[in-house]
């Protein structure tokens, strides 16, 4: 079972930020997770639209320019990174679970990649792109059918995994409240993995493995790994 760093090592150092991300990678995390939202047409890495919860900003991040949200303290001192730094710091070595937040994600995505296949030699499958809007995602698997994604799940939905099948993708993201054995069985069955957000605690972990799952996003990535034994 793979351990994915939710948000970088956020349970330690501020959520989606680059020293977030370098200690995830210190800590051995099978994967990065992060959220990213577009603002004049670049990528930034940060979960809320609005600032107040991770930053010492006020107010919507569209209110801002990109120049003056560089400037935004997102926690010890750290800036709100854009998507490209982060590439640029992770370089494959791990793979990269990116979550479309915004809905105009789409287009500023697809320029950075194939800006990041061009000059960092970036390889496209190291990355899982992943939402909660589904239409989005059929968007991107049309514009670039390379790119592998994960349709998000807030529930337990009554076909099961179907919903993550028809949009052809790679996994299905399923909160921790809602998975059961015969919803891993069902995405099995259909080919996709399963991964679980956001999963902490030792009990939690071991009953995630016991069924079987493919991996879990955490705040914890070290001290997860030290729970399982890996």
């Amino acid at each position: 079972m793979q351990i994915i760093a939710h948000r970088g090592a956020s349970g330690e150092y501020p959520e989606n930020t680059l020293l977030a991300f370098k200690q995830a990678l210190a800590q051995k995390a099978d994967a990065i997770e992060l959220d990213v939202f577009a603002v004049e047409g670049e990528l930034i890495v940060i979960h809320d639209a609005r600032l107040e919860r991770t930053t010492n900003g006020k107010g919507s991040i569209y209110q801002y320019t990109l120049a003056e949200l560089a400037s935004i303290d997102a926690g010890r001192g750290q800036a709100i990174p854009t998507l490209w730094q982060v590439l640029q710091l992770i370089q494959n070595k791990c793979w990269l679970n990116i979550e479309l937040k915004g809905a105009n994600t789409l287009q500023p995505l697809l320029r950075l990649l194939d800006r990041a296949e061009n000059e960092l030699g970036f390889d496209l499958q190291t990355l899982l792109v992943s939402s909660f809007n589904h239409p989005l995602l059929a968007a991107l698997k049309t514009a670039k059918p390379t790119v592998r994604i994960g349709a998000l799940t807030a529930s337990l939905p009554l076909h099961y995994a179907a919903f993550a099948a028809e949009l052809n993708a790679e996994a299905v993201h399923c909160d921790a409240g809602f998975i059961d054995e015969k919803m891993v069985a069902d995405a099995k069955k259909r080919g996709l993995k399963v991964y679980v957000y956001t999963v902490d605690n030792a009990e939690a972990l071991q009953q995630m493995r016991t069924l079987g799952v493919d991996g879990v996003f955490s705040n914890y990535p070290a001290q997860s790994r030290q729970f399982l034994g890996l």
